[in-house]
């Protein structure tokens, strides 16, 4: 099976220079500027295509195009479908669910049908947290999508890319105060210590072939404490301007040091550069306990 250079994680979108109003969504298109990813340089190659629904409304800008919500409060689950990457969130928990790889044809795919990775991201917020909740701000720009969900108490914000694998998903917590965060995986997915590097990975234990490579991801945490484990879900204690990342593919298993303890421009400051060493596949993974 073949590797490819380990992807960096999240593309953050740059502004977009024109803002067209429409009735309950703000929104915007226009302007050649390249989005920013986390080293700070250009968007690079574009490898999926996100549409938003909001409120009942879809939005898919044509390449190179932004799209943008503000000042909205969301009366439904915002629904993310990208052609390697579905999910949505649901504005009455923050939550993330049925986070989802579709499969679609390429040479990164880890699976050939649609398959629920994880079956809810939630932060355990308590009513005063989640009540008023509005999307501060949605950008959308091809294959990245950041959304910022403000409440009377505090922020969460859900950055995420549409590629097969990659550190491709974040949820940041600005609440003030600890925040727990569950972590449940979809229907065949388990966690398993890996038996090359000793570390937690997740995935369905079935192996590479001609068609697709292996399942393999982990759970990235910044400023956060693992609170328990089973073969199926983990609980976190994620700190305040901390993050829980998500992270698929060889990334997810090359012989990394971990992320630092930084809770201020962690995506820029706080990075590898280049390749690092990556393993072999994990043979015949066992599910934890």
């Amino acid at each position: 099976m073949s590797r490819r250079t380990p992807r960096r994680l999240l593309a953050v979108l740059a502004l977009s220079t024109f803002v067209l109003l429409l009735p309950g969504v703000a929104q915007a298109k226009g302007g050649d500027d390249g989005a920013v990813t986390e080293d700070g340089g250009g968007g690079g190659a574009v490898s999926g295509d996100f549409a938003v629904t909001v409120n009942g409304r879809t939005s898919n800008p044509a390449a190179g195009r932004d799209f943008r919500v503000s000042g909205v409060a969301p009366t439904s689950p915002v629904v993310v479908t990208g052609r390697n990457v579905t999910f949505r969130i649901d504005p009455t928990t923050l939550g993330v669910y049925d986070y989802t790889l579709t499969g679609a044809a390429s040479p990164e795919r880890m699976v050939t049908a649609p398959t629920v990775v994880f079956a809810s991201k939630v932060p355990v917020l308590t009513p005063a947290q989640r009540t008023g909740v509005r999307i501060e701000e949605l950008r959308l720009r091809d294959d990245t999508l950041v959304v910022t969900f403000s409440t009377a108490a505090g922020k969460l914000k859900v950055q995420s890319k549409d590629a097969p694998q990659g550190g491709i998903f974040q949820m940041e917590q600005e609440f003030g105060a600890p925040v727990e965060f569950v972590h449940t995986l979809g229907t065949g997915l388990f966690y398993f210590v890996n038996e090359f590097t000793g570390k937690v990975n997740f995935g369905n234990g079935v192996d590479a072939d001609a068609t697709h490579q292996m399942l393999l991801g982990k759970d990235s945490p910044q400023v956060a404490t693992k609170l328990a484990q089973t073969a199926t879900s983990t609980r976190w204690s994620v700190t305040s301007g901390g993050r829980m990342g998500g992270v698929l593919g060889e990334d997810a298993i090359e012989l990394s040091a971990g992320a630092t303890n930084c809770t201020s421009d962690c995506q820029a400051r706080n990075r590898v550069q280049g390749s690092l060493p990556v393993p072999p596949d994990p043979t015949d993974p066992t599910p934890i306990g």
